[in-house]
């Protein structure tokens, strides 16, 4: 959304949804009486969207702390234990209280977003617009709405199913919707948002789109097990012909076309389907990834500008995932840095490099989170293939993305082709391929967990866990706010 930012009018007028309380909407009385004034014209409907985007960006939705629920409790990263960060160890480690502050925020963050989205799709008809205009914002605003639910069935199982404004009274007497409701819910928005333009122009750029839909409801049937369905959407994206594999610059083994993915200044290029925008600048827009994820303490020396987080730590077992010669892994991570103050001493310090930047100023960077992106799109369409006993062509998407990260063109045969008809054999090879492609951009976690190896996988490597641990209690303010509401069962294993 080159581009959808914060406006200042959202700020004052529909900000006030996510201030003032913890009840389970965050509404407080002005709310209604600011609607009432606000929702008048096509403009207000374009602000309330922007807000409704920029409710991605916040810090306890995509902004900062996804890592937290989808890499963090994985193989991929672990945490820093030090400060208020200790919240996260109780993700690494399977203990998470439902007192955990991650979890309220999140709840409240997500559900915010639905309000909003809510608030447009339900406000919108009685506006005299343009017809189209009209459909086109309320699409958005349903796919906005569904990835949201997305995230939020999938870190807690059942959850409130809100699908119009409510009052805070209303609230206080809604149940948990079982998984397969919600995810009911998530896939007729979806197939309504598959209408939603192909591409846009001008300051447009970047939102929601057919192909975005289409993407997200592939992920979708990926997680049902329903491959039939999601080979079937992912088919329509790739035959879309909108999108494509950034390539490498031909006649040099180089990871050009991978480096230009997260390239700050390259947003929203032909592989990208689905990102959360930022833009660095003083604005209050720009994200924080490149200064969170720089090496505690490391000054200057990783990040030029600002502070650093020191989170969201990758692991060695991560490091050994990645095949000798597989140029991403230098590219995505580092096992330490040279210290400039102290004549290039080598410091021990594994970090994230993916989202490289300058800062504006401390946690304000221009890196874009790629939420879908085409190469994920075609490793969970060679995955459907090989469910669906097409192992050899799937075989050729996968090589497609493999070949990139070795350095090699997309369309040519490399010394690192992977071919096999053994469909189980598949399965490990796409597994982790998915693994080192999509490092720390938010997948391996919940790819653990639909692919039922969650459990096995981090057992295997030392951790003690069980299937109650593969979603999230709920906030215990929730619980207390709501008596109709009923707690996960979170059982933690003895350490």
């Amino acid at each position: 959304m080159n581009k959808i930012y914060k406006l200042s009018i959202i700020l004052i007028v529909i900000g006030c949804l996510s201030s003032c309380n913890n009840d389970f909407l965050n509404l407080n009385p002005k709310t209604q009486l600011s609607e009432e004034v606000f929702f008048k014209t096509p403009d207000d409907f374009r602000s309330a969207l922007n807000g409704t985007y920029s409710v991605l960006q916040e810090g306890n939705m995509y902004g900062s702390n996804w890592y937290v629920f989808s890499e963090i409790p994985s193989d991929n990263t672990s945490n820093q234990l030090s400060g208020s960060v200790s919240d996260q160890d109780e993700f690494d480690k399977y203990y998470i209280r439902t007192l955990n502050p991650y979890l309220a925020n999140f709840w409240n963050t997500s559900y915010n977003g639905i309000y909003r989205a809510n608030t447009i799709i339900s406000r919108i008809d009685a506006i005299e617009m343009d017809a189209d205009l009209k459909e086109r914002y309320k699409l958005e605003a349903t796919f906005l709405r569904s990835l949201m639910y997305y995230n939020l069935v999938r870190v807690f199982g059942d959850v409130p199913l809100v699908k119009q404004p409510i009052t805070i009274q209303e609230s206080y007497q809604l149940t948990r919707a079982k998984v397969e409701d919600v995810y009911t819910s998530i896939i007729a928005d979806l197939k309504l948002a598959e209408k939603l333009p192909a591409s846009y122009t001008g300051n447009d750029i970047g939102r929601a789109t057919s192909g975005a839909a289409k993407s997200l409801l592939g992920s979708i049937y990926m997680t049902l097990s329903d491959f039939k369905k999601a080979q079937t959407i992912f088919e329509e994206v790739i035959q879309s012909g909108k999108y494509q594999l950034l390539e490498n610059t031909v006649g040099d083994i180089n990871i050009d076309g991978y480096a230009s993915i997260f390239d700050p200044n390259n947003h929203n290029h032909k592989e990208s389907i689905f990102d959360v925008q930022f833009k660095k600048g003083g604005f209050g827009e720009g994200s924080g990834f490149a200064n969170n994820f720089a090496p505690e303490n490391s000054g200057t020396n990783v990040v030029p500008v600002g502070g650093t987080g020191g989170n969201n730590l990758p692991t060695m077992d991560m490091f050994n995932a990645y095949e000798d010669n597989d140029l991403r892994r230098d590219y995505s991570m580092a096992l330490g840095y040279y210290n400039a103050q102290k004549s290039n001493e080598w410091v021990n310090a594994l970090h994230i490099t993916k989202y490289k930047d300058t800062p504006y100023q401390s946690y304000d960077s221009n890196n874009n989170w790629p939420v879908i992106r085409y190469a994920d799109v075609l490793l969970m369409y060679a995955e459907a293939l090989n469910e669906n006993g097409e192992t050899t062509k799937a075989c050729d998407y996968l090589n497609m993305v493999r070949r990139r990260g070795f350095g090699y063109s997309t369309n040519e045969v490399s010394p690192y082709d992977k071919n096999t008809t053994n469909k189980n054999a598949f399965k490990d090879l796409v597994d982790n391929e998915r693994r080192v492609e999509l490092a720390f951009e938010g997948h391996r976690w919940f790819d653990l967990i639909r692919t039922e190896k969650a459990v096995e996988v981090m057992k295997s490597k030392g951790f003690k866990l069980n299937a109650t641990n593969l979603i999230c209690p709920i906030p215990q303010e929730q619980i207390d706010l709501n008596k109709n509401l009923t707690q996960n069962e979170y059982i933690i294993e003895p350490k």
